[in-house]
């Protein structure tokens, strides 16, 4: 790439930046903006809820509390109706305190109506509250007399339990009841839906089990299933929105096959028709998982996504799982509701496959290994020594380039005997210059390579150990719940970026902050490849490149910008170490010496093996092959 289009480059780049600066708005005008959204969806949300009341059938998603109460308060009690006796009422919340959240239970719909967590703030120290009634829909869906019926409509019967906090091994549970009507439109004993809620001590899951009592005759008996539907809209809960959508999606577990999930960067549908395990809505640190007892027999999963919504929300989720009924007596359905954090530790105990909710490197066996069985553990150590968390990554980084170290050696050894051999190289090339004298050209620098020991590929081989490492790391510090609001040196959130600069305008592939972690990533890799080209002989000879080479970390610093100031960090941190490593291989390894035992070498006899002999013998079989063709040609 010539000077030219290097000039023209950076001018379209301060063209782009000085349009993005120009036509951005103001940060006084983009708070008023955000304030009348806010306004406007507010006036909406009243306008749909008052717009429900005159239809029950179509309701927007997600229907909250408040509209399930006025469909069911405003709308004339039908005497037919199988729950008549439930249809009014007036709402209450119950709440049950355990050693990691607080759960609060409502008897319209007889749902769990929030999951507020001890341990763990948003960004903006607001109480983080998973399953919130308020953003989501949890009701079965059935026939019955010929009615379409929905249980987040109607009232159920609290049974609660003498004790509302438990802790440690103990347990309680809150049982929500609706009766179906007898005759005279009063609740039926002996005919009744239940749910019953199990709250833990110590544990961030809830049991549910569903007892469908009596109702063999009431419920639609050609429909084998009850649809459990499932719908919920996730808020923001971290500081960099774009991060949490773009970890934000819909996972399944097949039952005979690894964790799946949804297009995490686009809408959609799908219909699962195989028995699943779980199905879970997951987001960057936080997660609801419902699991089934056995297995759901099929189910149909649904996301939308909110690329740029003023409103903090992240995407809607939604869940329609056909619950089996079979017209008996007497059924029961085990269920189990996770809604916690996605820590590798307590997600592996459930044994269900869930800690594939976090981003580990699954696809690829070397990345999950890397995480699994050498980085957590040795995070999980150090963090029980009670280390602050960039003293951790310190030294995670140190144990990294120990161990690498051989690898490290070996990659400079061979690019220190490319380097001492290329003066030959340069005399070969003088003599074949021309273009169609490339083969040729190529065949004896080939052979010197080969007579004096020295192979190309030896300096590459050394970095594919090394890139499964770079990119388990790209991995595991952004997911990393351990770092979230934990503050270091200038950063407020390891898990989230630093920014020393917030700037009034968005630059388009760089971001509207100036993050300082990152920029001193970028200028110790420039650094580290100024160094590392001095070295390398082939960058005289391939300017474009060279230019490459320089671009990438330009290229990283807007692309980590936004991303974890943990892996900021320890990209930073592992390059001035990788400088260390090598001003201390420098210090053992002589050009010299290297250049004398290549030259011991080329007066060796060359040894070809097994492989290479045919390889020569098919070559030269192929030549005879095209020789006597153009001979007969000639005839």
């Amino acid at each position: 790439m010539d000077k030219k289009s290097i000039i023209g480059l950076i001018l379209i780049f301060l063209v782009m930046m000085g349009y993005a600066y120009w036509t951005s708005p103001s940060l006084e005008e983009r708070q008023a903006a955000q304030e009348a959204a806010r306004q406007a969806a507010s006036t909406t949300t009243e306008a749909t809820a008052s717009d429900t009341q005159t239809d029950a059938g179509a309701e927007p998603f997600p229907a909250t509390a408040e509209t399930g109460q006025a469909a069911a308060s405003g709308a004339a009690v039908d005497p037919n109706h199988p729950f008549s006796s439930a249809v009014s009422g007036e709402t209450t919340d119950y709440t049950i305190e355990n050693d990691v959240f607080n759960v609060s239970f409502r008897n319209l719909g007889g749902r769990i109506a929030g999951i507020r967590l001890k341990d763990y703030k948003t960004y903006d120290q607001r109480t983080l509250t998973l399953f919130d009634a308020a953003a989501s829909d949890f009701y079965l869906s059935f026939f019955a007399n010929n009615r379409h019926v929905r249980t987040d409509r109607l009232y159920f019967q609290c049974l609660m339990p003498a004790v509302t906090r438990v802790s440690g091994s103990d347990s309680t549970q809150v049982r929500m009841r609706l009766y179906a009507r007898t005759p005279e439109s009063t609740p039926d004993s002996a005919r009744y839906m239940e749910w019953v809620y199990t709250i833990y001590g110590d544990a961030y899951h809830i049991g549910m089990r569903l007892n469908i009592i009596g109702m063999q005759d009431l419920i639609a008996v050609n429909s084998p299933f009850i649809d459990l539907v499932w719908q919920q809209r996730l808020q923001q809960f971290e500081k960099a929105l774009n991060m949490e959508q773009m970890n934000t999606a819909l996972f399944y577990k097949p039952l005979n096959d690894h964790a799946e999930q949804l297009k995490q960067n686009r809408d959609q549908t799908k219909d699962l028709t195989f028995p699943l395990r779980w199905i879970a809505f997951k987001q960057q640190f936080f997660s609801v998982c419902l699991t089934a007892g056995d297995d759901f027999s099929s189910a149909r999963v649904q996301q939308k996504a909110y690329p740029e919504n003023p409103y903090g929300y992240l995407k809607d989720m939604q869940a329609e799982i056909g619950l089996e009924y079979e017209h008996e007596t007497a059924e029961h359905i085990d269920l189990t509701l996770f809604a916690g954090p996605n820590k590798y530790k307590i997600l592996r105990e459930y044994g269900t496959d869930m800690e594939r909710l976090i981003p580990l490197g699954w696809g690829f066996f070397l990345l999950q290994w890397v995480n699994r069985f050498a980085v957590i553990p040795v995070f999980d150590f150090l963090e029980s020594k009670g280390l602050n968390y960039g003293l951790i990554i310190l030294i995670l980084t140190i144990l990294l380039k120990i161990i690498l170290s051989p690898v490290t050696y070996k990659s400079y050894l061979s690019s220190a005997k490319m380097r001492v051999i290329q003066p030959e190289v340069e005399i070969i090339n003088k003599r074949y210059p021309k273009q169609e004298q490339a083969m040729d050209k190529q065949r004896a620098v080939m052979a010197l390579y080969k007579k004096a020991g020295v192979s190309p590929m030896a300096g590459c081989i050394p970095m594919l150990f090394q890139f499964p490492i770079l990119i388990a790391m790209f991995r595991f510090f952004p997911a990393s719940i351990e770092l979230r609001q934990q503050p270091f040196l200038w950063a407020d959130d390891l898990s989230s970026y630093d920014s020393v600069l917030n700037l009034p305008f968005n630059i388009p592939f760089y971001g509207d902050h100036v993050s300082l972690f990152a920029l001193l990533m970028a200028v110790t890799n420039l650094l580290y490849t100024r160094m590392t080209m001095k070295q390398n002989v082939s960058s005289n000879s391939m300017p474009g490149m060279k230019f490459m080479m320089y671009a990438m970390p330009v290229m990283f610093l807007g692309l980590l910008n936004s991303y974890s100031a943990a892996l900021n960090y320890y990209y930073c941190i592992s390059t001035l170490f990788t400088f260390l490593q090598m001003w201390m291989i420098r210090s053992f390894i002589n050009d010299d010496k290297v250049l004398a035992r290549l030259q011991e070498n080329k007066k060796k006899p060359v040894k070809k093996s097994k492989f290479q002999e045919r390889l020569e013998k098919m070559a030269k079989q192929q030549q005879e092959i095209m020789r006597q063709q153009q001979q007969q040609k000639r005839r």
